[in-house]
């Protein structure tokens, strides 16, 4: 399949009430930020993602939600289905964070579930995998990430509908990060590991990336694009690393 562009996806957490998503996603389309060869895809909160969606329209620049239901519908209270977040604007979803991982003891076999409803309803997936100990071994690293994969990716995902996220968990938020040769050896074991119908798919990485990293992990090899947190809450960061990215 034809090579995919590079994909910079700002998961904008639990910030922001809707004027000041619109105000941030009005920025970064006047900044031309859908414009710069790169796929970009914004990931506001649940209140902001409709209000964002229309702010977006037409700009290039994509809405994701941060998480979905496995269930289509029904009596499951505080739950959102992927079929309402399509209808509310987005085109993808992050499933799999290791904030959902340990704050909501989700494992990987919800972590499919939830991926498996996303794709049914014509989302794609953005599929965060990751470590939590920052002092193990390559090897034993690179198991972590094979056995996650292996437990979570769905039978439906394919590398056109479904984006890999190498995500360090001590690395989310502490401005720490990986060697080079850590991201660029964990990303290649990822590929590696991937099965045949996601050849071509995309690894990008998340886990403190700021504008004065992004240029360095986005040249290694096999790191496709990138997964920013705190830095995609402000326009001029966020450019910043769209731009490193194209």
């Amino acid at each position: 399949m034809p090579t995919l562009p590079k994909f910079v996806a700002g998961n904008w957490k639990m910030h922001g009430l809707p004027e000041e998503g619109r105000a941030l996603a009005r920025a970064l389309v006047q900044a031309g930020a859908g414009k710069k060869g790169v796929e970009v895809v914004v990931c506001p909160p649940l209140t902001s993602l409709a209000p964002v969606a229309r702010e977006l329209a037409g700009s290039g620049i994509a809405v994701g939600a941060q998480d979905c239901s496995p269930q289509d519908q029904g009596a499951y209270t505080g739950d959102v289905s992927a079929r309402m977040l399509k209808a509310a604007g987005c085109g993808h979803v992050i499933v799999g964070h290791s904030e959902r991982r340990d704050c909501h003891h989700e494992g990987d076999s919800l972590v499919c579930a939830k991926m498996t409803a996303a794709h049914k309803a014509g989302l794609s997936v953005i599929l965060c995998v990751g470590e939590k100990d920052p002092k193990m071994e390559n090897e034993l690293r690179n198991e972590v990430v094979r056995i996650q994969l292996a437990n979570s990716l769905a039978a439906s995902a394919r590398a056109g509908n479904t984006v890999i996220a190498y995500e360090p968990v001590w690395a989310i938020g502490s401005g720490l990060t990986p060697t080079a040769e850590q991201i660029s050896g964990t990303h290649r074991a990822i590929r590696a590991c991937l099965p045949p119908r996601l050849d071509g798919a995309r690894i990008i990485y998340g886990g403190s990336v700021k504008p004065d990293n992004a240029a360095g992990i986005l040249r290694l090899q096999d790191v496709n694009g990138a997964l920013p947190g705190g830095a995609s809450l402000k326009a001029e960061s966020f450019l910043k690393i769209i731009e490193a990215a194209g």
